[in-house]
Protein backbone atom coordinates (compact mmCIF):
# COMPACT_ATOMS: atom_id res chain seq x y z
CA UNK A 1 0.00 0.00 0.00
CA UNK A 2 2.87 2.38 0.83
CA UNK A 3 4.37 1.79 -2.63
CA UNK A 4 1.04 2.56 -4.27
CA UNK A 5 0.63 5.83 -2.33
CA UNK A 6 4.12 6.98 -3.32
CA UNK A 7 3.51 5.86 -6.91
CA UNK A 8 0.17 7.70 -7.06
CA UNK A 9 1.76 10.83 -5.57
CA UNK A 10 4.38 10.85 -8.33
CA UNK A 11 1.65 10.55 -10.92
CA UNK A 12 -0.22 13.46 -9.36
CA UNK A 13 2.70 15.88 -9.13
CA UNK A 14 4.58 15.09 -12.35
CA UNK A 15 2.84 17.06 -15.12
CA UNK A 16 2.53 15.78 -18.64
CA UNK A 17 5.90 15.33 -20.27
CA UNK A 18 4.40 14.50 -23.63
CA UNK A 19 1.90 16.40 -25.70
CA UNK A 20 -1.62 15.01 -25.69
CA UNK A 21 -4.35 15.50 -28.24
CA UNK A 22 -7.32 14.63 -26.06
CA UNK A 23 -7.76 15.28 -22.32
CA UNK A 24 -10.91 13.70 -20.87
CA UNK A 25 -12.14 15.06 -17.53
CA UNK A 26 -14.69 13.17 -15.45
CA UNK A 27 -15.41 10.48 -12.89
CA UNK A 28 -14.15 6.94 -13.20
CA UNK A 29 -15.74 3.81 -11.77
CA UNK A 30 -15.90 0.05 -11.82
CA UNK A 31 -19.15 -1.45 -13.17
CA UNK A 32 -20.40 -4.78 -11.86
CA UNK A 33 -22.91 -6.12 -14.39
CA UNK A 34 -25.50 -8.32 -12.67
CA UNK A 35 -27.37 -10.25 -15.34
CA UNK A 36 -30.91 -10.79 -14.07
CA UNK A 37 -32.98 -13.88 -14.82
CA UNK A 38 -36.27 -13.00 -13.17
CA UNK A 39 -37.61 -9.49 -13.66
CA UNK A 40 -40.26 -7.72 -15.68
CA UNK A 41 -40.75 -4.31 -17.21
CA UNK A 42 -43.82 -2.23 -16.42
CA UNK A 43 -45.99 -1.13 -19.31
CA UNK A 44 -45.84 2.64 -19.60
CA UNK A 45 -47.00 5.18 -22.15
CA UNK A 46 -43.46 6.12 -23.16
CA UNK A 47 -40.25 4.10 -23.49
CA UNK A 48 -38.37 6.55 -21.24
CA UNK A 49 -40.72 6.02 -18.27
CA UNK A 50 -40.61 2.22 -18.10
CA UNK A 51 -39.58 0.60 -14.82
CA UNK A 52 -37.84 -2.65 -14.01
CA UNK A 53 -39.61 -4.69 -11.32
CA UNK A 54 -38.34 -7.39 -8.97
CA UNK A 55 -40.21 -9.34 -6.33
CA UNK A 56 -40.12 -7.50 -3.03
CA UNK A 57 -38.64 -9.17 0.10
CA UNK A 58 -37.57 -12.20 -1.91
CA UNK A 59 -34.42 -13.96 -3.07
CA UNK A 60 -33.83 -13.08 -6.71
CA UNK A 61 -31.64 -15.46 -8.74
CA UNK A 62 -29.17 -13.93 -11.16
CA UNK A 63 -27.32 -15.45 -14.08
CA UNK A 64 -23.84 -13.93 -13.83
CA UNK A 65 -21.72 -11.02 -12.63
CA UNK A 66 -19.16 -9.36 -14.91
CA UNK A 67 -16.81 -6.73 -13.46
CA UNK A 68 -15.61 -4.03 -15.87
CA UNK A 69 -12.87 -1.68 -14.68
CA UNK A 70 -12.02 1.94 -15.48
CA UNK A 71 -15.31 3.02 -17.04
CA UNK A 72 -17.39 6.19 -16.91
CA UNK A 73 -18.24 8.71 -19.62
CA UNK A 74 -14.81 10.34 -19.74
CA UNK A 75 -12.80 7.16 -19.20
CA UNK A 76 -14.71 5.55 -22.06
CA UNK A 77 -13.99 8.59 -24.21
CA UNK A 78 -10.25 8.43 -23.51
CA UNK A 79 -10.11 4.76 -24.49
CA UNK A 80 -12.10 5.45 -27.67
CA UNK A 81 -9.73 8.29 -28.61
CA UNK A 82 -6.63 6.11 -28.17
CA UNK A 83 -8.06 3.28 -30.24
CA UNK A 84 -8.83 5.76 -33.01
CA UNK A 85 -5.28 7.07 -33.07
CA UNK A 86 -5.03 10.03 -30.69
CA UNK A 87 -2.80 10.45 -27.67
CA UNK A 88 -5.26 10.73 -24.78
CA UNK A 89 -5.18 11.27 -21.04
CA UNK A 90 -7.78 11.02 -18.29
CA UNK A 91 -8.19 13.48 -15.43
CA UNK A 92 -10.09 11.76 -12.61
CA UNK A 93 -10.05 10.88 -8.92
CA UNK A 94 -9.71 7.44 -7.33
CA UNK A 95 -9.09 5.94 -3.91
CA UNK A 96 -6.05 4.00 -2.76
CA UNK A 97 -8.01 0.74 -2.75
CA UNK A 98 -7.85 -2.34 -4.93
CA UNK A 99 -10.49 -0.93 -7.28
CA UNK A 100 -8.37 2.16 -7.83
CA UNK A 101 -5.28 0.10 -8.57
CA UNK A 102 -7.18 -2.10 -10.99
CA UNK A 103 -8.63 0.95 -12.78
CA UNK A 104 -5.13 2.34 -13.28
CA UNK A 105 -3.91 -0.97 -14.65
CA UNK A 106 -6.83 -1.15 -17.07
CA UNK A 107 -6.22 2.36 -18.41
CA UNK A 108 -2.52 1.73 -18.90
CA UNK A 109 -3.28 -1.44 -20.85
CA UNK A 110 -5.29 0.80 -23.16
CA UNK A 111 -2.36 3.25 -23.44
CA UNK A 112 -4.35 6.03 -21.77
CA UNK A 113 -2.08 8.56 -20.03
CA UNK A 114 -2.88 8.35 -16.28
CA UNK A 115 -0.60 11.11 -15.01
CA UNK A 116 -3.54 13.33 -14.19
CA UNK A 117 -5.37 10.83 -11.99
CA UNK A 118 -5.34 11.75 -8.30
CA UNK A 119 -5.31 8.92 -5.74
CA UNK A 120 -6.76 9.87 -2.34
CA UNK A 121 -5.42 7.97 0.66
CA UNK A 122 -8.03 6.10 2.68
CA UNK A 123 -10.85 6.72 0.19
CA UNK A 124 -12.74 4.20 -1.95
CA UNK A 125 -12.92 4.35 -5.73
CA UNK A 126 -16.38 4.67 -7.27
CA UNK A 127 -18.12 1.32 -7.73
CA UNK A 128 -21.45 0.96 -9.53
CA UNK A 129 -23.88 -1.94 -9.83
CA UNK A 130 -25.55 -2.51 -13.20
CA UNK A 131 -28.85 -4.40 -13.24
CA UNK A 132 -28.76 -5.96 -16.71
CA UNK A 133 -31.99 -7.31 -18.15
CA UNK A 134 -32.39 -8.13 -21.85
CA UNK A 135 -30.31 -5.54 -23.73
CA UNK A 136 -31.06 -2.71 -21.29
CA UNK A 137 -29.57 -1.77 -17.94
CA UNK A 138 -30.37 0.22 -14.81
CA UNK A 139 -27.30 1.49 -12.96
CA UNK A 140 -27.02 1.96 -9.20
CA UNK A 141 -24.50 4.78 -8.76
CA UNK A 142 -22.60 6.38 -5.91
CA UNK A 143 -20.09 9.17 -6.46
CA UNK A 144 -17.43 9.53 -3.77
CA UNK A 145 -16.87 13.10 -2.54
CA UNK A 146 -13.23 13.38 -3.49
CA UNK A 147 -11.42 16.63 -2.60
CA UNK A 148 -10.94 17.65 -6.22
CA UNK A 149 -8.17 20.08 -7.10
CA UNK A 150 -7.65 21.22 -10.69
CA UNK A 151 -4.05 20.85 -11.87
CA UNK A 152 -3.58 22.21 -15.36
CA UNK A 153 -1.26 20.24 -17.67
CA UNK A 154 2.03 21.95 -18.44
CA UNK A 155 1.45 21.34 -22.15
CA UNK A 156 -1.96 22.29 -23.47
CA UNK A 157 -4.05 19.54 -25.08
CA UNK A 158 -5.71 20.23 -28.42
CA UNK A 159 -9.10 19.05 -27.16
CA UNK A 160 -10.71 18.81 -23.73
CA UNK A 161 -13.64 16.44 -23.28
CA UNK A 162 -15.75 17.17 -20.18
CA UNK A 163 -18.40 14.79 -18.92
CA UNK A 164 -19.98 13.33 -15.79
CA UNK A 165 -18.66 14.57 -12.43
CA UNK A 166 -20.04 14.14 -8.91
CA UNK A 167 -22.30 16.41 -6.92
CA UNK A 168 -19.52 18.27 -5.08
CA UNK A 169 -17.68 19.38 -8.22
CA UNK A 170 -19.09 22.87 -8.89
CA UNK A 171 -15.95 24.68 -7.68
CA UNK A 172 -13.90 22.24 -9.73
CA UNK A 173 -15.90 23.24 -12.81
CA UNK A 174 -15.18 26.89 -12.08
CA UNK A 175 -11.45 26.21 -11.87
CA UNK A 176 -11.50 24.36 -15.19
CA UNK A 177 -13.51 27.21 -16.69
CA UNK A 178 -10.91 29.76 -15.57
CA UNK A 179 -8.14 27.69 -17.18
CA UNK A 180 -10.10 27.38 -20.42
CA UNK A 181 -10.73 31.12 -20.47
CA UNK A 182 -6.98 31.69 -20.35
CA UNK A 183 -6.46 29.18 -23.19
CA UNK A 184 -8.98 30.05 -25.92
CA UNK A 185 -7.15 27.89 -28.49
CA UNK A 186 -8.16 24.67 -26.67
CA UNK A 187 -11.27 23.15 -28.21
CA UNK A 188 -13.94 21.85 -25.83
CA UNK A 189 -16.41 18.98 -26.17
CA UNK A 190 -19.11 18.84 -23.48
CA UNK A 191 -21.26 15.78 -22.74
CA UNK A 192 -23.01 16.71 -19.47
CA UNK A 193 -23.80 14.11 -16.85
CA UNK A 194 -26.72 14.16 -14.40
CA UNK A 195 -25.15 16.58 -11.91
CA UNK A 196 -24.05 18.96 -14.64
CA UNK A 197 -27.52 18.96 -16.16
CA UNK A 198 -29.06 19.59 -12.74
CA UNK A 199 -26.73 22.53 -12.11
CA UNK A 200 -28.52 24.33 -14.92
CA UNK A 201 -27.56 26.68 -17.70
CA UNK A 202 -27.03 29.66 -15.41
CA UNK A 203 -24.25 28.10 -13.32
CA UNK A 204 -22.50 26.38 -16.22
CA UNK A 205 -23.29 29.02 -18.83
CA UNK A 206 -19.62 29.74 -19.56
CA UNK A 207 -18.97 26.06 -20.27
CA UNK A 208 -21.90 25.86 -22.68
CA UNK A 209 -20.64 28.98 -24.47
CA UNK A 210 -17.11 27.61 -24.57
CA UNK A 211 -18.14 24.30 -26.17
CA UNK A 212 -17.06 23.65 -29.72
CA UNK A 213 -19.32 20.59 -29.76
CA UNK A 214 -22.06 19.50 -27.36
CA UNK A 215 -23.81 16.17 -26.80
CA UNK A 216 -26.99 15.02 -25.07
CA UNK A 217 -30.04 12.90 -25.79
CA UNK A 218 -33.56 14.14 -26.48
CA UNK A 219 -34.81 13.90 -22.89
CA UNK A 220 -31.65 15.50 -21.52
CA UNK A 221 -32.11 18.40 -23.94
CA UNK A 222 -35.58 19.03 -22.55
CA UNK A 223 -34.25 18.97 -18.98
CA UNK A 224 -31.40 21.33 -19.82
CA UNK A 225 -33.78 23.77 -21.46
CA UNK A 226 -36.57 23.24 -18.88
CA UNK A 227 -39.06 22.86 -21.71
CA UNK A 228 -41.80 20.52 -22.87
CA UNK A 229 -40.79 21.14 -26.48
CA UNK A 230 -40.44 17.89 -28.41
CA UNK A 231 -39.57 19.13 -31.91
CA UNK A 232 -35.97 18.03 -32.38
CA UNK A 233 -35.03 20.89 -34.71
CA UNK A 234 -36.25 23.44 -32.19
CA UNK A 235 -34.38 21.69 -29.36
CA UNK A 236 -31.16 21.72 -31.37
CA UNK A 237 -31.42 25.41 -32.14
CA UNK A 238 -32.43 26.29 -28.57
CA UNK A 239 -29.28 24.63 -27.24
CA UNK A 240 -27.28 26.29 -30.00
CA UNK A 241 -28.58 29.63 -28.76
CA UNK A 242 -26.97 28.93 -25.36
CA UNK A 243 -23.56 28.88 -26.98
CA UNK A 244 -22.25 25.55 -28.36
CA UNK A 245 -21.08 25.88 -31.97
CA UNK A 246 -22.24 22.40 -33.03
CA UNK A 247 -25.01 20.53 -31.19
CA UNK A 248 -25.63 16.78 -31.33
CA UNK A 249 -28.81 15.23 -29.92
CA UNK A 250 -29.13 11.46 -29.95
CA UNK A 251 -32.50 9.72 -30.04
CA UNK A 252 -31.68 6.20 -28.90
CA UNK A 253 -32.03 3.51 -31.55
CA UNK A 254 -33.75 6.00 -33.90
CA UNK A 255 -30.53 7.84 -34.76
CA UNK A 256 -28.93 11.23 -34.11
CA UNK A 257 -29.39 14.86 -35.13
CA UNK A 258 -26.88 17.68 -35.46
CA UNK A 259 -27.14 21.44 -35.83
CA UNK A 260 -24.01 23.15 -37.12
CA UNK A 261 -25.27 26.70 -36.57
CA UNK A 262 -26.87 26.84 -40.02
CA UNK A 263 -28.36 23.49 -41.01
CA UNK A 264 -29.85 20.44 -39.28
CA UNK A 265 -28.85 16.92 -40.32
CA UNK A 266 -30.12 13.47 -39.38
CA UNK A 267 -27.98 10.34 -39.26
CA UNK A 268 -29.68 6.94 -39.12
CA UNK A 269 -28.09 4.18 -37.04
CA UNK A 270 -25.69 1.76 -38.65
CA UNK A 271 -27.68 -1.43 -39.37
CA UNK A 272 -27.04 -3.71 -36.39
CA UNK A 273 -25.26 -6.90 -37.50
CA UNK A 274 -27.33 -8.68 -34.83
CA UNK A 275 -29.62 -7.66 -31.95
CA UNK A 276 -27.87 -5.55 -29.29
CA UNK A 277 -26.27 -7.60 -26.52
CA UNK A 278 -26.05 -4.81 -23.92
CA UNK A 279 -26.51 -1.06 -24.54
CA UNK A 280 -24.16 0.52 -21.99
CA UNK A 281 -21.79 3.05 -23.55
CA UNK A 282 -23.52 3.64 -26.89
CA UNK A 283 -23.88 7.36 -26.18
CA UNK A 284 -20.28 7.64 -24.97
CA UNK A 285 -19.04 5.86 -28.09
CA UNK A 286 -21.00 8.28 -30.26
CA UNK A 287 -19.83 11.46 -28.53
CA UNK A 288 -16.18 10.46 -28.15
CA UNK A 289 -15.93 9.22 -31.74
CA UNK A 290 -17.37 12.48 -33.06
CA UNK A 291 -14.85 14.45 -30.99
CA UNK A 292 -11.95 12.25 -32.06
CA UNK A 293 -12.94 12.47 -35.72
CA UNK A 294 -13.02 16.27 -35.51
CA UNK A 295 -9.62 16.24 -33.79
CA UNK A 296 -8.33 14.17 -36.72
CA UNK A 297 -9.66 16.72 -39.21
CA UNK A 298 -12.58 14.64 -40.50
CA UNK A 299 -15.71 16.18 -42.00
CA UNK A 300 -19.04 16.24 -40.19
CA UNK A 301 -20.33 13.49 -42.48
CA UNK A 302 -17.34 11.25 -41.82
CA UNK A 303 -17.58 11.90 -38.08
CA UNK A 304 -21.24 10.87 -38.02
CA UNK A 305 -20.54 7.73 -40.03
CA UNK A 306 -17.73 6.72 -37.70
CA UNK A 307 -19.76 7.47 -34.58
CA UNK A 308 -22.74 5.36 -35.58
CA UNK A 309 -20.46 2.45 -36.42
CA UNK A 310 -18.69 2.63 -33.07
CA UNK A 311 -22.03 2.82 -31.23
CA UNK A 312 -23.30 -0.21 -33.13
CA UNK A 313 -20.16 -2.13 -32.24
CA UNK A 314 -20.21 -1.25 -28.54
CA UNK A 315 -23.71 -2.66 -27.98
CA UNK A 316 -22.54 -6.04 -29.33
CA UNK A 317 -20.49 -6.67 -26.17
CA UNK A 318 -20.78 -6.09 -22.43
CA UNK A 319 -19.70 -2.76 -21.01
CA UNK A 320 -18.77 0.53 -22.62
CA UNK A 321 -15.27 -0.24 -23.93
CA UNK A 322 -14.87 -3.81 -25.21
CA UNK A 323 -16.57 -3.04 -28.51
CA UNK A 324 -14.75 0.23 -29.28
CA UNK A 325 -13.07 0.04 -32.69
CA UNK A 326 -9.90 1.24 -34.38
CA UNK A 327 -9.92 3.34 -37.55
CA UNK A 328 -9.13 0.27 -39.63
CA UNK A 329 -12.02 -1.67 -38.11
CA UNK A 330 -14.43 1.22 -38.67
CA UNK A 331 -13.41 1.40 -42.32
CA UNK A 332 -14.13 -2.33 -42.65
CA UNK A 333 -17.62 -1.79 -41.24
CA UNK A 334 -18.17 1.14 -43.64
CA UNK A 335 -17.37 -1.09 -46.61
CA UNK A 336 -20.44 -3.14 -45.65
CA UNK A 337 -22.69 -0.11 -45.12
CA UNK A 338 -25.78 0.36 -47.32
CA UNK A 339 -25.52 2.97 -50.10
CA UNK A 340 -27.74 5.45 -48.22
CA UNK A 341 -25.64 5.34 -45.05
CA UNK A 342 -24.90 9.06 -44.79
CA UNK A 343 -26.37 12.11 -43.04
CA UNK A 344 -29.33 13.83 -44.65
CA UNK A 345 -30.26 17.48 -44.36
CA UNK A 346 -33.71 17.98 -42.85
Amino acid sequence: MLFFNIFAFWYNTDMFSKHIDFLAIGDITTDAFIKLKEAHITDCVSHENREICLSFADKIPYESVTVVRAVGNSANAAVAAVRLGLSAALCADIGTDENGRECLKSLRRENVNTKFISAHKGMETNYHYVLWYDAERTILVKHQNFPQVWRAPSKKPKWVYISSLGGNSYEYHLAIGTWLEKNPDIKVAFQPGTFQINLGIQKLGDLYKRSEIFFCNREEARKILATDESDIKKLLKMIGDIGPKTVFITDGPKGAYVYDGTDVYFMAPYPDPKPPFERTGAGDAFASTITTAFALGKTLGDALSWAMVNSASVVQDIGAQRGLLTQTQIEEWLKRAPPDYKPIKI
